[in-house]
Parts: structure tokens; sequence; C-alpha cells
């Protein structure tokens, strides 16, 4: 590992054990040495951080000491679980380089920890080291598929159905406060069938694996998963599998003032042709393709992104079928290609809307408004425009008001459509009214904002969603 300084840019000092030393103490490299398995090297460093003010260094470093000398005298207490919360401190505030580091010291002492894997693969994904990523995460599902997270006063249990291999699971943190709700979450991909008896016991099942196409290799798992449970269970496969991007315009087809975009689905370049196709293949995988975009009135402009892909990653405008065959020729695995609308407002803006949907009923999360026809909230810069701020504050508000009758009809019954206990749709306002649909899936994510921040009007909303999510879990888990 590479040496850097620590938090506060200084290196870590030893000193000579006496003071007439002639040469100079060395420089402890804080940051490689935190998976150090010596304990005076931590206590060391526990020291150091404290004289430069880094009080949560400091007991790091001396929970490490504690536990490496109970690991050391073959204490029957030993235990990892204090120095695993230390690195999953520095994982959650975002330190991911200081918390690979105490996650392997966790692994040095036991390497059956499951949640310090779980993370590490989580580590490596987001620096795209995707071969490491799935050794840690095969690592940590052979150790462990069922994750209980409790607090005390915990008064329902839910089991969450998720999907360890791949993301796309639905974010549940702020749904299912651990204040009220014991979580029992189940990489129900790794487990076996019989392990689906030996869950602890719970009152209600949520589906959090709400991308189609990360459900769709999972269907007849689940499906067994299902026929054998006898709790209410939310956002069934079934309903999670019409919502796939190329099938969304069927799902959502004879909806009054509703639009999509044709979509199709390629399957990649292995379909077909060789992998290293000569002068006549690739002719015939042009018009292959051509006929392909033709059969499903898929017309340039188009978009292309990768199956199973959110938040814009790997999407790229192709204005011909020449770039579409370049853009193509680099990709792995399958890519959904949409015809590109150009959804531009009279003031130059694009507007992108979001609304949830819990048991069916619409709720307004969000309003983006972006110079740029991939619209997402941070990149739309929504923070530095005062004006952005109360355009989305009135629709918040009031969204009937904002959207109109005839586009809040739509998306109440686009709710009543897509038939999710919780999920959601982004759109944008037509100039006649209408509601053009971008997506909708279960996959929506809807959070708190830092109450002193600027977005903190928005957590009135949040809140309205988590209040309807919880009276829909009371009132299918009553009696």
């Amino acid at each position: 590992m590479t040496g850097r300084p620590d938090a506060h840019g200084q290196a870590m000092m030893t000193q000579e054990p006496d003071d007439t030393a002639k040469h100079p103490p060395a420089p402890i490299d804080r940051s490689g040495a935190i998976a150090s398995p010596d304990p005076s090297v931590h206590r060391t460093l526990a020291d150091a951080s404290r004289q430069a003010g880094d009080e949560l260094g400091a007991l790091a470093h001396l929970i490490a000491a504690h536990t490496l000398d109970a690991y050391a005298s073959g204490s029957p207490d030993a235990r990892t679980n204090s120095l695993c919360d230390v690195a999953t401190g520095y994982f959650m505030k975002g330190d991911h380089a200081v918390a690979a580091r105490w996650y392997a010291l966790v692994l040095t002492l036991d390497p059956n920890v499951a949640v310090a894997c779980q993370n590490l693969a989580a580590i490596h994904a987001g620096e795209g080291n995707t071969a490491l990523a799935e050794v840690y995460r095969e690592r940590a599902y052979a150790i462990q598929r069922v994750f209980v997270e409790e607090t005390a006063g915990w008064t329902r249990s839910v089991l969450i159905l998720c999907a360890g291999r791949r993301t796309g699971n639905v974010p549940f943190e702020a749904l299912l406060p651990g204040t009220r709700n014991r979580r029992i979450k189940y990489a129900i991909d790794y487990a076996a069938d019989d392990e689906d008896a030996q869950l602890p016991a719970f009152d209600l099942v949520f589906n959090a694996i709400g991308d189609p196409d990360i459900a769709a290799p999972l269907g007849a798992r689940l499906a067994r998963f299902e026929a054998q449970c006898s709790r209410p269970l939310l956002n069934p496969n079934s309903a999670i599998t019409p919502t796939s991007r190329h099938t969304l315009s069927a799902l959502l087809d004879g909806i009054d003032d509703v639009q999509t975009a044709p979509c199709v689905r390629y399957e990649g370049q292995s379909e077909g042709h060789s992998e290293i196709p000569n002068e006549a293949q690739g002719v015939g995988a042009l018009a292959s393709l051509r006929s392909l975009l033709a059969d499903h009135a898929v017309t340039f402009p188009l978009l292309a992104r990768p199956v199973a892909a959110h938040g814009g990653d790997g999407l790229v405008l192709c204005d011909s079928i020449e770039a579409l065959e370049s853009r193509l020729s680099t990709q792995e695995g399958a890519q959904y290609l949409t015809a590109f609308r150009d959804c531009q407002s009279d003031d130059g803006f694009y507007r992108k809307y979001r609304v949830i949907y819990v048991d069916r009923r619409p709720l307004p999360y969000h309003l983006v408004i972006s110079p740029h026809w991939i619209a997402h909230y941070f990149s739309a810069e929504m923070e530095n425009h005062a004006w952005k701020l109360d355009e989305e504050r009135r629709f918040l508000q009031d969204p009937r008001a904002a959207l109109g009758e005839r586009a809040m009809n739509a998306i109440a019954a686009i709710g009543q459509r897509l038939d999710l206990d919780y999920g959601g749709i982004d759109f944008t306002l037509l100039p006649d009214g209408q509601v053009f649909v971008f997506e909708a899936n279960a996959t929506m994510l809807a959070h708190y904002e830092r109450d002193s921040g600027v977005l903190a009007h928005k957590n009135q909303h949040v809140q309205h969603i988590v209040d309807a999510f919880e009276h829909m879990l009371a009132h299918r888990t009553a009696g």
C-alpha cells in the first residue's frame, strides 16, 4: 500500500527510547500503518492522533490496540466487532481508502466477518475494480446471507429481499427507519431454497429487488419464495417485471395523456456473430441493427445505455447509425436503445419531475431544472439558483396547481397501472399538458436532506412519503 499523510496532512512520529538518540525519529505512515497487527504501533498512533487534535482517530487506534491485545493473549472474549465499527464509521462518511485499511485489519484477525467483505466489495466497485469487488462479494455472501439490523424499541420485523450480486435494490433507509423496524436483509440470490425456512421470524416482506433487469434471472427463485411465504409481501416480482425500459410503453399503453419513447433492448455483439467479425459479418450485423430499430420504431437521434444502469451511468446520445455502431462496438452486454425526444421548455431549460407512489398513491418528491437534457439534481446546480428552488417548492406544495388537472389525472392512472406498493416515475410536462414518462419503476430514491441546508424544504415532503409507507405497513400487518 502506498503511504499517505493523515487527515491533518501531518506525518505521525515515533520517539527513540532515550532523549540522546543520534538520529531523528522516523515517521510512521499512519494510513499504511492502520492495517498493522502490532498493538504498540496503534498506541503510538493514538498518542500522535491525540496530539494532532484527532480524538476520533486516537480512539480508533486504541480500540485496535485493545482488540489486538485480546487476540494475542488468546482471550475467549476476543472479538472484532468494535474494530469493524471503526472501519464502518470511516466507510459511512466516505473515507473509503482509510476504511479499506481498517477492514483489512479486521479480516486479518477474523477472515469470516461478512460485513467487512461486503463493504470492501462496495469500495472496490466504486473504484472501478470490478474483479476484486466480485472476489469480496462472493466471499461475503459465502459467509453470510442474512443481516439483521435492530435497535431497542423496534415494533415490527421486516424481511427485505435483496440482490447481493448487483445494484438495483430499492433504497429503503428512509422508508424503514430502524427506530421502528427490525430489518432482516436477505441476499436471496446467494441463498439456497432451504435457507428460507431458517430465517428469523418476520411480520412482512418487502421485495427490494426493484430493477427488473436484476430481478429477471431470479424470477424462478423469487417465485418459489413467494409461493411458500405466508406473510404479506410488498412489491411482488410480478409487478416488477413489466417495468423494464423496453416494455414500459406497452405497460402504460392506453392511459390518456401519457406518452413514452420507443425503446428496444439490444442484446450485444455476441448475438448472431463471432467475437472477431469479418467484413461480411460486419455488414450483416449493421443490417440487423437497422432492422431491429425499424421494427420497434426507434429513430435517430437515440439514447444508448447499459441494461441495469441508473443515474445516467453509461448514457450516450447517438445521432447516426455509424455513431451507434461505434458505441456498441466498445460495450459488453445488453443495451437499451431509446428514441430521444427533446423536451426543452420554452425558457431553454429541461425539467424532470419525480413522483413517488406509495400503495399506488402519487406523492411529489422533487423537480430538477437543468440546462442540459441529462437532468440530475446536483449537476443541475439546483442549490445555487433560488428561482429553481422556488419553482420546486411550488410543485411540492401543490402538484395539481403546478402540473394541471390533466397531468395529475394521468399520473394517478399510471400509479394504478404500475400496481406497485412502492415505486415512482420520472417525467416531464409537455406543452399541451400531457405527461412524457422517462422511466417508471420501483428503484426510485427518496431521502432526507440536511435540516440546516438549502434543500431542507424537501424534508416535509419526504416525511409525507415515509408516513404513507408506514401507514401501509401498519395496515398490511394489522390483525
